[in-house]
């Protein structure tokens, strides 16, 4: 692949020195000749095409006529390498600088990729404007390499996003949790308050009639109330029968 792109470039270079030598002031057309090259950055000498990243070419434009033109805009192009279909354009970029006749300039120009690794070929042209006729010169036109970008766990951009989503991801699961899964209700444990109420003692121990059963109470209060009635007829017979005794002993 980077031998590919190398003689790419090395190529381009090539022509851009015989046209800039031996081309002539206006064509046959009548077209004026406006001589463009496109190299990659000294960074990046391979033409690798970074996938998902502003990739960077710059443009040597030299008009070699005897007209003043206008830069109109710069494109481009990916095709497949062998069968040379179109595969997508790149954007357009509008300049409208004007150039005057025997000036020359550098123009930079940036694209992007979203393409599967591997060699594409590349076309980046410049259109220009002379006596209002709009006439395209071919910059660049080999085959480079798409690639994908280096990762690395120090990229802070991708940090930030990974944790983004993860919070919102996290979010949205404990609101569907707390919305759709039940919630177990929570028991509520009786507060156990010191008995105060009458102690009633039997024997060596004692009760406390606050721990026993109201009818329980009942029962045991009608059982007291009967005894006492009957001790009372008891004592009533008694009274009764002494003071009839003592009756018969006065007589």
């Amino acid at each position: 692949m980077r031998l590919l792109s190398f003689f790419g470039l090395f190529l381009g270079s090539v022509a851009f020195v015989q046209n800039v030598v031996a081309s002539p002031v206006e064509s046959a057309t009548g077209e004026p000749v406006v001589l463009a090259v496109a190299v990659f950055p000294e960074e990046n000498a391979f033409g690798h095409v970074v996938n998902g990243e502003r990739n960077k070419i710059f443009l040597a434009i030299e008009n070699k006529s005897d007209k003043n033109v206008t830069l109109k805009s710069i494109a481009g192009s990916f095709h497949h390498p062998e069968s040379n279909k179109l595969i997508k354009n790149t954007t357009s970029l509008n300049y409208g600088v004007p150039l005057l006749e025997g000036a020359s300039m550098q123009l930079p120009y940036a694209f992007h990729s979203e393409f599967k690794p591997g060699d594409y070929r590349l076309n980046i042209w410049l259109e220009h404007v002379a006596d209002g006729e709009t006439y395209r010169v071919t910059a660049y036109d080999s085959i480079i390499s798409v690639v994908e970008p280096e990762g690395s766990w120090f990229d802070f951009q991708l940090l930030t996003t990974y944790l983004v989503v993860s919070g919102l991801l996290g979010g949205l699961a404990f609101y569907l949790y707390t919305t759709f899964v039940p919630q177990p209700k929570k028991r509520k444990t009786p507060q156990v308050s010191a008995p105060v109420g009458t102690v009633t003692a039997t024997g060596a121990g004692g009760y406390q009639e606050e721990w026993i059963p109201e009818h329980h109470l009942k029962k045991s209060k009608k059982t007291k109330a009967s005894g006492a009635a009957t001790s009372g007829d008891e004592t009533s017979g008694v009274e009764s029968g002494t003071e009839g005794r003592r009756r018969k002993a006065k007589k």
